[in-house]
């Protein structure tokens, strides 16, 4: 059996390179076989370079500087498809796997006749709070959901993050890859929504599988910032992501539109109003 594990990688050598060390140290069972695709999205650290010395097995591709979290890791994946494997591991390079990630995943992924995404949650060292995983809807036609904690048997949920996220091989032949639309992030709670519709299972594994701190932070700028610099983070990739946002949202959840979109431009023009209503919908 054969697990293709796709990384992408961007001016973080050493936590890139604790990931690897976590995925040398892997309990596999017999005749497993991990063959490691890593694209160095032109790191101006060393990170390339330090991979081919500690790591000469992994194959590695060069990004243009420009792919960004979903970019380099659609390139990755649409390399190692030519690998054949069985299943493809998905793969944040700043998550350090638990010795027996793996090993979890695919016991609970083998228990379901349908063809399952096996996500595997991880814990912020730093809260010892659930900081990436599987998350559940709390509403059927609307973009409302609640992350799953970690718990000792596996929990089915409608979509999750790619930071240790298994997929068979059967899955990616019907819905393909990460979807060219997205550029940073929604693309893992794209590909997962997707499975579900198509008939697939979704599920988060058991206990605590990696570890890896939550720097998503806030996903608006302060009321400090300039309304030029707001504007700009509104369309940034890496920021509210705009129009990727809005089609995420056309796509999934139609209802919801109209909502995402006065909360996008409140965000950006009034966030001192968007600090209030946080802090009174959290407490």
């Amino acid at each position: 059996m054969k697990i293709a594990v796709l990384i992408t990688a961007y001016n973080r050598k050493q936590k890139t390179l604790e990931c690897l060390n976590s995925l040398e140290k892997q309990q596999l069972p017999a005749g497993t076989i991990l063959e490691i695709h890593l694209t160095d999205d032109a790191s101006s650290d060393g990170t390339a370079t330090a991979v081919k010395e500690n790591f000469p097995y992994i194959k590695i591709y060069s990004g243009t500087g420009n792919l960004f979290w979903a970019g380099g890791m659609r390139y990755t994946w649409s390399k190692a498809l030519a690998t054949k494997a069985n299943f493809y591991l998905l793969l944040n390079d700043d998550t350090i796997l638990s010795n027996n990630a793996i090993l979890v995943l695919l016991t609970h992924i083998q228990h379901f006749t349908t063809p399952t995404i096996c996500i595997g949650s991880t814990v912020d060292v730093g809260t010892g709070k659930t900081s990436y995983g599987g998350s559940r809807l709390t509403s059927k036609r609307r973009w409302k959901s609640e992350m799953l904690e970690a718990s000792p048997e596996f929990k089915q949920c409608d979509f999750g993050n790619a930071n240790i996220m298994l997929v068979p091989a059967e899955i990616v032949e019907k819905i393909g890859i990460l979807s060219d639309v997205y550029t940073h992030s929604l693309a893992d709670y794209d590909y997962t929504l997707k499975a579900k519709k198509a008939g697939f299972n979704v599920v988060v594994a058991p206990g605590f599988l990696g570890s890896c701190v939550d720097d998503h932070g806030n996903n608006w700028k302060s009321k400090n910032t300039s309304l030029k610099e707001r504007i700009q983070y509104l369309r940034s990739p890496k920021g509210l992501a705009y129009d990727e946002y809005l089609k995420f949202i056309k796509d999934h959840f139609p209802l919801s539109y109209p909502t995402a979109f006065l909360k996008l431009w409140l965000k950006t023009f009034f966030p001192f109003i968007w600090d209030v209503y946080k802090k009174r919908s959290v407490s």
